[in-house]
């Protein structure tokens, strides 16, 4: 059963304020300009502009496609519904009405350029208003949201309950038959099918090839070389560092102290000074070939960490076009999720690297470093590092928060700001 058409021509006016159709119109155009900022060095997303393979840059293609139509639906929603709708409004003082209204047109020249940039552009006329220009106008824009957070008319109570509204705009999505929606699901599944696969595949490239390159090069190429150099001969350099023979001193010294310990005590029968230093003498050799070990396990690390830093290398310098999809993937999650999930995140991964406990992982994350590397353990080091590279990790926090993410997610930092305090 279908509503008549009378009535679903009015539903979304009753569904959206005007405002907030501006508002999915302007984000819809900073994605399309972001598009623009981030793969095509500022201009328009076409082929000529690019470097990227057919698929890659038809899923750009389609992006913009569907934010244009995001875009040109939600405008002129605006412009039949806030006439409808005007009665609905509630009186606000006069300084506020002129900050609401200079906001409104800022957005709508930046929605209407993007709309009319890629018009031209489908007529053959290849105008394009000047990046910096534009760029300086959401900026402008960006600044206004920030210091005079007007309250528009979506953050008002309107005539009609706002779930009441939801409840129409989802009944008219569900019965309005329409190929034209249908196709566009199909085509954004398939989009998002296709990103998500080149990313997860990616993913586990970047980790499954530098770890297949470690373990390979470690254990068939420079093991059997390092061997044949360290253990065949007798080399005089048995420790690769003074920490290593420092342990094995005093290993060695606690095991005759436990010996002796135990024939005091009648634990085990009285030696002779001879059979004694054949019992330490042994344990020498066992410990002795443990730290050969160990210093040829840290070289055999060394070596190996390079060939896969380089393996890692060669990857990322080959997958230009993966990393791209990778981070419209990334971008695409990390926004989906909601404002609270959002300030989540932060506050842990703050709280990780730079809050009040992060010294102790800080000490044992340089400790296994150096192990693994066969490095002696520098505590001065440890100190100046501890005390320094977690400041500079909250600064880039804290720069990031102001910068971007305050320009991309307000109610988020919001949000964040209210649970951290």
């Amino acid at each position: 059963m279908y509503l008549p058409r009378k009535i679903r021509q009015f539903v979304p006016w009753f569904s959206e304020s005007p405002e907030e159709s501006l508002e999915k119109a302007y984000q819809a155009a900073l994605m399309i300009k972001l598009i623009e900022d981030e793969y095509f060095e500022q201009q328009p997303i076409q082929q000529k502009n690019s470097s990227y393979s057919d698929e890659v840059f038809s899923y750009f293609e389609q992006e913009v496609n569907r934010n244009l139509r995001i875009v040109g639906d939600n405008l002129k929603k605006f412009k039949e519904s806030r006439s409808f709708l005007r009665w609905a409004a509630q009186d606000y003082p006069r300084n506020q009405y002129f900050k609401n209204t200079d906001l409104i047109i800022e957005k709508l020249n930046v929605a209407e350029d993007i709309i009319s940039t890629y018009e031209k552009l489908e007529s053959g006329k290849n105008i394009k208003q000047p990046p910096k220009e534009q760029q300086q106008k959401l900026s402008n824009i960006a600044n206004q949201e920030r210091s005079s957070k007007p309250r528009t008319i979506s953050d008002q109570t309107s005539v009609l309950p706002r779930s009441l509204l939801r409840t129409l705009n989802r009944i008219k999505r569900e019965v309005e038959k329409s190929s034209d929606a249908e196709e566009e699901v199909i085509r954004n599944f398939r989009s998002s099918r296709d990103k998500t696969a080149i990313s997860i595949r990616f993913l586990l490239i970047l980790i499954i090839v530098p770890l297949l390159t470690h373990q390979i090069t470690k254990n068939f190429i420079i093991a059997p070389i390092a061997e044949h150099y360290f253990v065949q001969e007798d080399q005089q350099v048995l420790f690769i560092n003074r920490d290593f023979r420092e342990e094995a001193l005093q290993e060695l010294q606690h095991f005759e102290e436990t010996l002796r310990f135990e024939e005091i005590l009648g634990m085990q029968p009285e030696m002779s000074e001879a059979e004694m230093e054949e019992k330490v003498r042994e344990k020498a050799r066992e410990i002795a070939e443990y730290y050969r070990y160990r210093s040829l396990n840290a070289i055999e690390n060394i070596i190996a960490d390079i060939c896969s830093v380089i393996a890692f290398t060669i990857i990322i310098y080959r997958s230009r076009e993966e990393i791209a999809v990778l981070k419209s993937f990334i971008d695409e999650f990390v926004y989906g999720l909601s404002d609270s999930a959002k300030a989540f995140i932060i506050i842990l991964s703050t709280d990780i690297f730079v809050g009040y406990h992060s010294p102790h992982g800080w000490e044992v994350i340089l400790e296994q470093i150096s192990r693994h590397f066969g490095l002696p353990e520098n505590r001065e080091f440890n100190f100046i590092f501890i005390a320094t590279f977690p400041v500079i990790l909250d600064t880039i926090f804290k720069y990031w928060i102001f910068r971007y993410l305050n320009r991309i997610s307000p109610s988020a930092v919001a949000t964040y700001r209210n649970m951290n305090e």
